[in-house]
């Protein structure tokens, strides 16, 4: 059962989702709001329309029947990312930026005055959640396009100097956490949830051992210095294929110095690699070749969730109760996680220390997203929601990503989210945590 959200809030939450688009288009030309053909980007021109569509689509046509103010043909065949092929979307005739703001305007005014009283029923609390949180998550993909293509740093209202934050230092070693009994999921009286969250149940998990924090940029140069990308052993078959045809020999954005020294670009600036952070745009292929390197492995997607949010009773045993979040129950606070894109980056492994789990994991919420070793599946009882694509069509091609990044707004991150790419997606905002061997 959705938790039901006054209308006050969520036409707050629309206004500022709204908000951190506009943030992320604004100085922007034309020429690069619609850029080159990119396999795993939009044009943005085009993907902030399709974010109002959505909207309009999902709530405003399919539950309450009214006409798309383009026209739903029209509408339909600009902006629906199920019909319209990817490779198609720079060639379509698209509005140009101020009718498209208008566009959006419209179905955000629509949107909001369908909201009368005081709380929103159970149904428009889940839709317009659903609908702002896909808007976050177009806000990420839009920081992924920027660093892809190497536009400037955005330039977010909310932005804080995070320079103390990247002066934490590292974290290294490793928790033990206790084997026992775990409801993997989320309960049904979740106060939101996504499809692929249902249900929670009962599992079994063996004793394990997790790194404190995630795999540094100076830990995982030392993989590179090894030669780790010249050598077959330590790659899965695809992956070896995957770094053969593409020719990849170190993590994307990564540039070499000399003496083993190393800069990364961080959208449009060349800075030294900062050590501590946490190694971030690899894909699934290269944590796993990292960890058969150095005789680790990477966590389940169960283990990872019991780091995150178990606990051990007085007994030192696996406890039977699990927090919604590392640190507790309370939504995310500035303390404790980089998350909202206020850092406009990754900090060091060691800050955020209020944010740890009940085992004294670090930076399981914010940073970076965390790879895990599980094929994207779905749990027991699932059943899809109104976007039916969203899950189903990913289930058995992906693997599993936790954590959400520095990228990722907070009101939609819980510690039981799951994210899912192929295995060879490396620019997004993706990293990884280890194990040791069982």
């Amino acid at each position: 059962m959705t938790a039901l959200i006054s209308n006050t809030n969520l036409i707050a939450m629309l206004e500022n989702a709204r908000h951190r688009t506009y943030e992320l288009v604004a100085d922007l030309d034309e020429d690069q709001l619609l850029g080159p053909k990119y396999g795993t980007i939009n044009p943005l021109r085009w993907e902030i329309g399709h974010v109002a569509y959505f909207y309009e689509y999902f709530i405003l046509r399919e539950l309450y029947g009214r006409e798309s103010v383009l026209g739903n043909q029209k509408a339909d065949s600009l902006y629906d990312s199920i019909t319209v092929a990817h490779d198609t979307r720079w060639d379509l005739p698209l509005p140009d930026l101020r009718q498209t703001k208008a566009y959006m305007q419209s179905v955000l005014d629509n949107l909001c005055e369908r909201l009368t009283g005081t709380i929103a029923s159970e149904q428009d609390s889940f839709i317009y959640q659903f609908g702002v949180f896909h808007e976050d998550m177009h806000c990420e993909a839009f920081l992924w396009g920027r660093q892809t293509l190497a536009y400037p740093t955005p330039v977010f209202s909310a932005a804080i100097d995070a320079s103390g934050l990247r002066s934490a230092g590292g974290l290294p070693g490793y928790v033990d956490v206790p084997g026992g009994r775990f409801r993997l999921g989320a309960e049904k009286d979740a106060p939101f949830m996504f499809d692929n969250e249902k249900y929670a149940h009962d599992v079994e998990v063996a004793p394990f051992s997790i790194a404190r924090a995630a795999v540094t940029n100076a830990e995982y140069a030392e993989f590179v210095a090894a030669g780790g990308y010249q050598q077959e052993d330590y790659w899965h078959p695809d992956g070896w294929a995957w770094v053969q045809e593409n020719r990849v020999s170190h993590p994307g954005y990564w540039t070499p110095q000399g003496n083993r020294q190393w800069s990364m670009r961080r959208f449009d600036k060349t800075i030294p690699l900062p050590d501590n952070e946490p190694v971030i745009h690899v894909s699934w292929y290269e944590a796993d070749a990292y960890c058969r390197w150095a005789g680790l492995r990477l966590p389940t997607e169960l283990e990872w969730e019991v780091a995150a949010l178990g606990a051990a009773d007085s007994l030192g045993n696996l406890s039977a109760s699990k927090r919604r979040y590392p640190w507790g129950n309370e939504a995310p606070a500035a303390s404790h996680a980089n998350l909202d894109g206020v850092a406009l980056g990754c900090v060091d492994v060691a800050a955020y220390p209020a944010g740890d789990s009940a085992f004294g994991c670090r930076q399981m919420s914010g940073n970076v997203w965390e790879w895990t070793s599980d094929t994207f599946q779905p749990f027991p009882g699932f059943t899809a929601d109104a976007y039916k694509e969203y899950s189903t069509t990913l289930f058995g091609n992906t693997k599993v990503l936790r954590g959400g990044a520095w990228t990722t707004r907070g009101r939609m991150m819980h510690g039981g989210y799951r994210n899912f790419f192929g295995a060879d997606r490396w620019n997004i905002f993706s990293g990884f945590r280890t194990c040791k061997p069982t």
